[in-house]
């Protein structure tokens, strides 16, 4: 592998509200804009949206297709946008730089229109 590195993309299926509630469930977070149209509607967001740590998971996941975990040094986030019931995520990422014993990788997990909804960076071990 070298800088400039595409890596295969993982497509997720689209996000529906019972996988928000099972991952309410899951990860404690009941937070009703998650999972409650009606609630979420009056905080005037339009509808339920996908918690934030599920995408960033999609990324995790991703990750690990790529990568062995144990190699993982580094990884941190930026949520960009608001994700939907409806909506189907893509991760893609690539190696961005190099130190003598990493690579220093960028993903994106975007909607089918190219919208970004998180951003991260992240650094693998080389393994010899």
């Amino acid at each position: 592998m070298e800088v400039g590195y595409r890596f295969e993309p993982l497509q997720k299926e689209e996000i529906t509200h019972s996988q928000l509630v099972q991952y309410a469930g899951a990860s404690g977070d009941f937070n009703p804009i998650h999972t409650v149209v009606p609630f979420a509607e009056s905080a005037g967001l339009g509808g339920v949206i996908a918690h934030g740590m599920l995408i960033m998971g999609f990324v995790g996941q991703a990750i690990g297709q790529w990568f062995s975990v144990k190699d993982l040094a580094k990884f941190s986030v930026r949520f960009r946008a608001m994700t939907r019931p409806g909506e189907k995520i893509t991760v893609k990422g690539s190696i961005v730089n190099e130190t003598k014993d990493r690579w220093v990788c960028e993903a994106s997990a975007i909607n089918e229109e190219g919208q970004v909804k998180v951003k991260a960076q992240f650094e693998v071990k080389k393994t010899k």
